[in-house]
């Protein structure tokens, strides 16, 4: 029972990967802190675990990490004999190598392992090294993907097994190592190097590991310690500063993805909740029920920062058949972006879990994402030289909202959803941008001015071409957050969901986009990225996020040919 319940809420790879969860720098420290102490417990027992990877590693409450999966795992003074047995009874080497003897995950096994060594202590070291790397960057080992971390994924990238194998061992290649402005101390990207070292006998022992993960742990709550309690956001939930290097900003110190996740902790709505569109999502029954799969993919591009952002929910509000999707398109940097992807998701669960109606649920959600950012940036601008008052960030966004068999897209900016039904596209939204003439007049009615600059219209001073998105302070209120709602309901005709942000649809029409998933295998994580990959050949110069959701069952042989 102990067990499953672990199991039951899943691995660490899986929440990375497929829930693409990026932990604070204390909730990583803390799993990390308390991985290796499980590992210096077991090299007290004198077991080497031989397997240690995320996907091993569940996940109880509070990200409380439990080290599973010990069917490799040996007594240390059983290794020599094991591996004389292994070597013995395997044959014919396979692929340059004896299977039965490299035991291990092929991107989390040390050198030594590679080269047919025996397993020792500090073997669980490296990998250990690798994991928490994985951790920090979200990035599964030798690639530049957010992705499940399964074999075929490292075949995809550059390397195959065999010149993976070479370069890990001969070049002394590595993971991309975590960097210190995303949050990471110093500190321990020093650690994670010593345990990744080539040479086993100069990595550390875990009782080090451990000592030294619990000071950089007590270090950074110090610096917590310093935190600035931000007054009087629109969202009652309290904001802070964060004392660290995190942010990607003017050099400041502004996390927005945590500034966004802080407007669940205490959400007061000002006003009274207009309940008289309550909706009861349990009377909308219909005989049709959409079976659901979906992935998705992001790629910086030729940008050189990475200004999108996306989430994928299953089971919002506790419920088995409503979903959330979304994607956000940062412009004027990431800021507005971050903020949204984590604040968005919590206002909207917020408005439908208290009777409003799915429609009104997302308006009410984009509209008070955008006043609580502006609100924590006007309080950030009280700070001296926290941020710019000259700067203005913004983001458009996309989302979709899955209730049993009725699906509600809620639109503002430029990213776009389709659906493909019975073989053809239909669009889900349209784009507000200056060019479309009924945009450009609502702009005008609002006071604001449109004017044509080089290529085409654009809103103000700033030249925005969106009419509509989260932000932009300085362009307030003729460009509004308030998004486009459409509504239909499903049918047994509808075969998947495609939404994106304008890099893809920039360089690829609808009816492209429903070709290249037809001849590509049909498992959305896979026709995202083609999608994205596509995009990025055909020239997009812009961040691309694609998102794929399958509405039907898919077979077997839909899956492989």
């Amino acid at each position: 029972m102990f067990f499953f319940e672990f199991y039951e809420l899943g691995n660490l790879a899986h929440k990375l990967h497929s829930e693409e969860w990026s932990p604070s720098i204390d909730q990583a420290l803390v799993i990390a802190l308390q991985l290796a102490e499980a590992l210096q417990y077991l090299h007290n027992l004198g077991i080497v675990h031989r397997d240690v990877k995320p996907a091993n590693i569940l996940l109880g409450e509070n990200f409380s990490p439990c080290l599973a999966d010990f069917g490799l795992a040996e007594y240390i003074k059983d290794l020599k004999k094991s591996s004389f047995l292994n070597w013995k009874s395997s044959g014919k080497p396979t692929g340059g190598f004896h299977k039965k003897n490299m035991v291990g995950t092929l991107i989390y096994m040390a050198p030594e392992i590679l080269k047919k060594e025996i397993h020792t202590e500090k073997s669980d070291v490296y990998s250990f090294a690798v994991s928490v790397n994985e951790l920090l960057t979200g990035i599964v080992p030798y690639t530049n993907l957010r992705a499940e971390a399964e074999a075929h994924t490292v075949l995809e990238m550059s390397y195959t097994e065999q010149k993976l194998i070479a370069a890990v061992v001969s070049d002394g290649l590595r993971p991309v190592l975590a960097v210190s402005e995303l949050g990471a101390p110093l500190r321990l990207l020093s650690l994670i190097k010593q345990c990744w070292g080539q040479d086993p006998n100069n990595r550390p022992c875990f009782t080090d590991i451990v000592a030294e993960l619990s000071s950089i742990r007590d270090e950074v709550k110090n610096a917590e310690v310093k935190k600035i309690i931000v007054p009087e956001p629109t969202i009652s939930a309290q904001l802070s500063i964060e004392n660290n290097p995190s942010s990607q900003i003017y050099g400041g110190s502004v996390n927005w993805s945590t500034q966004g996740a802080e407007i669940s902790s205490e959400i007061s709505i000002v006003g009274a909740l207009n309940t008289s569109t309550s909706y009861d999502f349990l009377n909308d029954e219909s005989s049709y029920k959409p079976v659901l799969s979906w992935g998705s993919f992001a790629a910086c591009g030729q940008r050189e920062t990475m200004e999108d952002t996306h989430f994928l929910i299953p089971g919002i509000c506790d419920l088995k058949d409503v979903y959330l999707f979304g994607v956000f398109d940062g412009h004027r940097g990431a800021a507005a972006a971050e903020f949204s992807v984590q604040a968005l998701p919590k206002l909207l669960q917020h408005f439908y879990s208290n009777g409003i109606s799915p429609a009104e649920s997302l308006i009410k959600a984009f509209v008070e994402t955008d006043n609580a950012f502006r609100s924590a940036l006007d309080s950030h601008r009280k700070f001296k030289g926290l941020i710019k008052k000259d700067w203005h960030p913004g983001c458009t966004a996309i989302a979709a909202f899955l209730v049993k068999s009725r699906l509600y897209i809620a639109n503002a900016g430029d990213c776009r959803a389709i659906l493909c039904k019975a073989g053809h596209s239909i669009a889900l939204s349209r784009d507000h941008v200056a060019s479309c003439l009924e945009e450009r007049d609502r702009v005008v009615k609002e006071g604001g001015a449109v004017t044509w600059q080089l290529d085409t219209w654009r809103v103000g001073p700033a030249a925005l071409q969106v009419t509509r998105s989260i932000g932009d302070d300085d362009l307030k209120p003729v460009v509004t957050a308030e998004p486009e709602i459409l509504e239909t309901p499903l049918s047994p005709e509808d075969e998947y969901l495609v939404m994106a942000s304008d890099g893809l649809w920039d360089v690829m029409s609808n009816e492209e986009v429903v070709s290249i998933i037809r001849d590509t295998v049909k498992e959305p994580s896979m026709c995202a990225k083609r999608l994205a990959t596509e995009a990025a050949q055909r020239g997009s110069k812009d961040n691309i996020t694609v998102i794929v959701v399958f509405l039907r069952p898919v077979t077997t042989a839909e899956r492989i040919y």
